[in-house]
C-alpha cells in the first residue's frame, strides 16, 4: 500500500487523468445493471462518508449525526419534488443549505463537548431528526414514507436508469474532492486541523475555535444533505428507517477503515464496508456478527486505517530522508 501511494505522490496528475477516463469508460463497459447500482452505492456513501470525514478526521470532532442530515437532503428533495412539484436540480442545493443549518444548530450547544459527550448528543440530535420523519406526516408521509419521487430531468430526459445515477453521483463526489480539497488547503482547512491536534494551542495562536468548530460541522452537514437529495429518487421512495443509527455507524465505520484525515479514505472504505455488507447477506442477521469481528480485527493489524496508517508510513519516511539529508551536510561540513 505505501509504495501504491508513493507511486501515486510521484505520478499524480496522470494517475487522476487515467482515473477519470477510466471513470468515464466504466459505465458502458459494465452491461449488469445490478453491478452498476452497486457502483453508485459505493460512490454515493464515499461522498457521505467523505462529508463525516470532514468532521471527524480534520477537525477531530467525534460525530454520529451524519445520518440525520443524510436524512434531511433525502426528505427535503422528496417531499419538495413530489409534493411541491418543484425542479430537482434547484432543490439540491437547497436541501444542502437547510441540513447545514440543522448542523449549526446541533454544533452550537456542543461546542464545549468532546469525545464521548460529543458522539452521545449527534447521536442523539440524528435520532431527534429520524423520529420527526416518522411523525410528521403531512410532510414526511409518517410511517409510510414518499413513494414515487418525481426523477429528474436533464434537458428533457429523465435520469431513472443506474447508468444516469452513476454520472450524477461521479460528479457530486469530484465536486466534493476538489472542493474540499480547496478548503483544507485554506487558512480554515488549517485551522481546523490545528484544532484537531491541539484546540488550546489553537485558540492561543488566535483561531477563532469556536466559529472554525460551527463552520466544520456545517461544511460536512451541508455535503451529506446534497448526497441525500440526490440518494432520494435514486432508490425513488424514502422512510424513516432508512436513517436509523445502523446507517450513521456504517459510514462511520468506512471513514475508520478507510482512513480519518484522508481524502480517499472514506472511498476504500466505502468500497469495501458495501461490498462486505452484500456479500454476507445471505447469512441474514449473522452477517452482522461476522461483519463486527471482521471490522475489530480490521482496527487491531491497522488502528488508523488503511490509508491512514499508509500516510504515517510515508510521512516517517520523508522525515527519515529529511535527517538523512541533513547529517550528509553537516558530514560535509566537518570535512571542508
Amino acid at each position: 500500500m505505501a509504495r501504491v501511494m508513493e507511486f501515486y505522490n510521484k505520478h499524480k496528475l496522470p494517475v487522476l487523468i487515467g482515473l477519470f477516463i477510466i471513470s468515464l469508460i466504466l459505465p458502458f463497459v459494465i452491461k449488469q445493471a445490478l453491478i452498476l447500482r452497486y457502483i453508485c452505492t459505493i460512490m454515493m456513501y464515499a461522498t457521505l462518508a467523505g462529508s463525516l470525514n470532514v468532521i471527524n478526521g480534520y477537525s477531530g470532532q467525534t460525530c454520529l449525526g451524519q445520518a440525520g442530515f443524510f436524512c434531511i437532503g433525502a426528505y427535503t428533495c422528496a417531499a419538495c419534488t413530489k409534493t411541491l412539484g418543484l425542479n430537482f436540480w434547484l432543490i439540491l442545493p437547497v436541501a444542502g443549505v437547510l441540513a447545514a443549518l440543522v448542523g449549526l444548530l446541533v454544533s452550537l450547544p456542543t461546542l464545549k463537548l468532546s469525545g464521548v459527550y460529543l458522539s452521545i448528543v449527534t447521536l442523539g440530535a440524528s435520532e431527534i431528526i429520524r423520529i420527526i420523519a416518522q411523525t410528521w406526516t403531512p410532510v414526511t408521509g409518517g410511517a409510510l414514507g414518499i413513494k414515487q419521487i418525481p426523477y429528474p430531468s436533464v434537458f428533457g430526459m429523465e435520469i431513472f436508469r443506474p447508468k444516469h445515477y452513476y454520472f450524477l453521483f461521479l460528479i457530486i463526489g469530484i465536486a466534493f474532492l476538489f472542493v474540499t480539497s480547496r478548503v483544507l488547503k485554506s487558512r480554515v482547512g488549517r485551522a481546523w486541523m490545528a484544532i484537531r491536534e491541539d484546540q488550546v494551542a489553537a485558540k492561543s495562536l488566535g483561531v477563532e475555535t469556536s466559529f472554525c468548530k460551527c463552520l466544520n460541522f456545517m461544511y460536512g452537514a451541508f455535503w451529506a444533505g446534497i448526497i441525500g437529495a440526490a440518494y432520494a429518487p435514486f432508490v425513488n421512495y424514502i422512510e424513516a428507517s432508512q436513517f436509523t443509527t445502523d446507517t450513521g455507524f456504517n459510514v462511520l465505520a468506512m471513514v475508520v477503515i478507510g482512513g480519518q484525515g484522508t481524502l480517499l479514505g472514506p472511498i476504500v472504505g466505502s468500497a469495501i464496508v458495501t461490498i462486505l455488507t452484500e456479500t454476507l447477506r445471505f447469512l441474514e442477521n449473522w452477517r452482522y456478527v461476522i461483519y463486527a469481528i471482521i471490522i475489530i480485527l480490521m482496527m487491531w493489524v491497522r488502528p488508523q486505517g488503511l490509508l491512514g496508517a499508509t500516510d504515517s508510513i510515508l510521512a516517517g519516511g520523508k522525515i527519515r530522508k529529511k535527517e538523512a539529508e541533513k547529517k550528509d551536510k553537516a558530514a560535509e561540513v566537518k570535512k571542508a
